[in-house]
């Protein structure tokens, strides 16, 4: 038992003295690397450069950058190997052992180490290899794409090298991209027609320029190059057939995305105009004041962005749903039945908030953050990538339609307005107090325009003139889907979001608008209802 003890310490010493003898070695064999790299001469600085790079050491990729970039140099006084860079009339250094300042000097204390365009290419190699076997998978795949990009004849080894052994598809996909970037114009024959073929497994935009460049670069030589040629023209027709599919698939879903942006703005007019036959010209002034409710949170606590929008949202209907119940209460139940005196008055409603907000806030747009979670982009290829904002938008318009659905299907509430809905007086007389309903109702509406303010926020600036870009669109999705259907309204959404999304690349945002437009007059000339008619005995009379 005691031997055993004693073999344990014993090996334990051992580990901890090869721990501390391992970085002194590493150390005097940089040390040794560097003297070369200062006193060899160009023969001995590329064996250097080739020891250094293949020493696994953390430090080698910065000391041949630095040496490439011409910022690596030696003290005249002592010969310590130092990086270097120019402020003003002195040399900042520091030691590359070490990473220790060192302090300012002149230009006659310092002594560049020269390179030659040989040790470039060299350089230029073992960095990119050093790059390409980095254990950051971000890293690897940033080295490939730049090596794609700049072409360098001098890293088709270390390619080869790195592509055999990476594990990762993604970033193996975009080496072996890279590597046939740089063979369609170095390698020679099948080389260069393989590489070519190769180019048309992506759908870069890049890809399709270096082939077009083959093409022209051999246009005069048709009959030597043919088959590299047709090779050329059948990746380029693959390429652009691919870039074709996804923009249509981009165009669809700025489609969607607008079309939920449209279903937010419109499902609380849909049910107002269903529930009541009130034509609401203050239903965009009150996704404005959703909107203005989300900045007034964000802009009360600033040091948590990620936080404010999810409780901007409630808020935001909260508040424009209080205020649509004082407007119900206040003005809208005098004009029951008079369709076109309550689209005056709501008019003249939307006119007063416009100001309101204008003498509170001022004229100017504000800008509401967008939180981290909902930044940047979904990247499916490099042709094509998806916003996070509109994505989440999408998802939460389908989620704000269900949980309405929900509401107005299975709660007593959603039962009383189905019943006002299809024959307001059968309701009364069976004692629904149809005049709460209609409030409730006003200020669901309300509500939910609030929210789609909050969401609007996100995509569009905040201004007091918010609500005036959507107005007209909502009463066009409104009517084309069905006044007062929901899922007339998902899919009239939907489709005028798509329309206008596909006709603006041809006529531009304005025509595309007024055909729009026509389309939907001509519609309803041939059927008045819209796409989903409400059924009942009241509509049906």
């Amino acid at each position: 038992m005691r031997y055993l003890i004693h073999c344990a310490i014993a090996g334990l010493l051992l580990l901890a003295s090869a721990a501390l003898v391992a970085p002194a070695a590493a150390q005097d064999d940089l040390t040794a690397l560097l003297q070369s790299l200062r006193e060899g001469n160009f023969k001995q600085k590329a064996i250097a450069i080739e020891e250094i790079a293949a020493s696994g050491d953390e430090r080698a990729a910065d000391i041949l950058k630095a040496l490439l970039g011409g910022d690596l140099y030696y003290m005249k006084s002592d010969k310590t190997v130092v990086y270097s860079r120019k402020v003003g009339s002195k040399y900042e250094a520091t030691a590359v052992l070490d990473n220790k300042t060192l302090g300012a000097f002149s230009k006659r204390q310092l002594k560049k180490i020269g390179i030659n365009n040989r040790l470039r290419g060299v350089l230029k190699a073992k960095i990119s290899g050093l790059e390409l076997r980095h254990p950051d998978v971000e890293r690897r795949l940033l080295a490939a794409k730049r090596l794609f990009a700049s072409g360098d004849g001098d890293v088709v080894t270390e390619l080869d090298g790195a592509i055999a052994v990476e594990k990762d598809s993604g970033v193996r996909t975009a080496m072996a991209q890279a590597r046939a970037s740089i063979l369609a114009f170095t390698g020679d024959g099948e080389a260069q027609i393989a590489a070519v073929t190769e180019l048309a497994q992506t759908v870069s935009p890049d890809s399709k320029s270096l082939l077009l460049k083959i093409m022209q670069q051999h246009e005069g030589e048709k009959e030597a190059n043919a088959a590299l040629l047709a090779a050329a023209q059948e990746s380029l027709d693959s390429i652009e057939a691919k870039l074709e599919l996804y923009s249509l698939a981009e165009t669809v879903y700025f489609g969607l995305s607008l079309g939920s942006v449209l279903l937010l703005a419109a499902v609380g007019l849909a049910i107002t105009f269903g529930v009541m036959g009130v034509i609401n010209m203050a239903h965009g002034e009150m996704m404005m004041l959703g909107a203005y409710t989300t900045f007034v949170v964000q802009q009360a606590m600033p040091n948590n962005i990620a936080w404010s929008l999810p409780l901007a949202i409630p808020a935001a209907f909260l508040v424009t749903a209080v205020i649509g119940m004082g407007i119900e209460r206040s003005v809208i139940r005098h004009l029951y039945g008079r369709p076109l005196e309550t689209l005056l008055a709501t008019f003249g409603i939307s006119l007063v908030l416009q100001q309101a907000v204008r003498s509170v806030f001022s004229p100017l747009n504000r800008s509401v953050a967008t939180p981290d979670w909902m930044s940047g982009s979904l990247v499916i290829t490099d042709a094509l990538s998806l916003t996070y904002n509109r994505l989440y938008i999408i998802v939460f318009a389908l989620v704000v339609l269900a949980a309405l659905m929900l509401l107005l299907r299975y709660t007593s509430f959603g039962v009383e307005v189905r019943a006002v809905t299809q024959n307001r007086r059968m309701a009364a007389a069976m004692g629904i107090r149809t005049g709460w309903i209609d409030s409730l109702t006003f200020g669901l509406g309300s509500g939910i325009a609030g929210i789609a303010g909050g969401a609007l926020s996100q995509i569009t600036n905040v201004g007091p003139n918010l609500g005036q870009a959507y107005i007209v669109d909502c009463f066009m999705v409104v009517v084309f889907g069905g006044v007062g259907n929901l899922w007339g309204t998902l899919t009239g959404s939907m489709l005028l979001g798509l329309a206008n999304k596909f006709l603006e690349p041809v006529s531009g945002a304005v025509l595309a608008k007024i055909f729009v437009l026509v389309f939907i007059i001509l519609f309803i000339q041939k059927r008045p209802t819209g796409l989903f008619a409400l059924k009942g005995r009241a509509v049906e009379a």
